[in-house]
This record gives C-alpha cells, structure tokens and sequence, in this order.
C-alpha cells in the first residue's frame, strides 16, 4: 500500500515562505517521479512541479517559475517545496503525487 503524507502547511503573510514535505511509504520511493499539485478554492487541481527520479531534473509552472523549488531525499523517502515570495494567489491545498497515487493534502493560506 503506497501512502503519501504532506507536512508544512499554514498561515503566512504574503512575501513570506514555507516549505512542504511529503513522506512516501510502500514503494522504492527512488525509482519514481514525483511532483505537487495545488487546488484553490473553486478552482481545478493544477500542476506546481515536479522532480525526475534522481532529482537531476525539474519542472515548474510558470506561475510559481523563480519563487518554488523542488528536491528531493532519496535516504528519506521525503520529497520537499520550498516556497519563497508567497502570493495571496498561491493559497491551495497542496498535494503531492507519484504515478497513480496522490497524498490528502496539506492546506496553504498567504494572507495579503
């Protein structure tokens, strides 16, 4: 059974940061991709970014291009965000996933 637990979350001023984590169980968390997603209110899940296997590459959103980065600690099944210059606009619920699996989320609010 493949879990995925997000950690990180809460309340910040805009401009401020914060950085998620999100902990794989029950499968060689190294051989797989990994990526978050966010979902804001009334809106559609959408992609943030994502890291190849051996964290050699990554992918962002434009949104959040310069201001995100993604790593990733193979020895501890762990795959972090750090966000950095945060807008009110980056409020979601953030989810981290893996091919076919999706964690429950961990809630982002930036207050203006």
């Amino acid at each position: 059974q493949v879990q995925l637990v997000e950690s990180g979350g809460g309340l910040v001023q805009a401009g401020g940061s914060l950085r998620l984590s999100c902990t794989a169980s029950g499968r060689t968390f190294s051989n797989y991709a990994m990526g978050w997603f966010r979902q804001a209110p009334g809106k559609g899940r959408e992609f943030v970014a994502a890291i190849g296997w051996s964290g050699g590459s990554t992918r962002y959103a434009d949104s959040v291009k310069g201001r995100f980065t993604i790593s990733r600690d193979n020895g501890k099944n762990t795959v972090y965000l750090q966000m950095n210059s945060l807008k009110p606009e980056d409020t979601a619920v953030y989810y981290c996933n893996t091919p076919r699996y999706w964690g429950k989320g961990t809630l982002v609010t930036v207050s203006s």
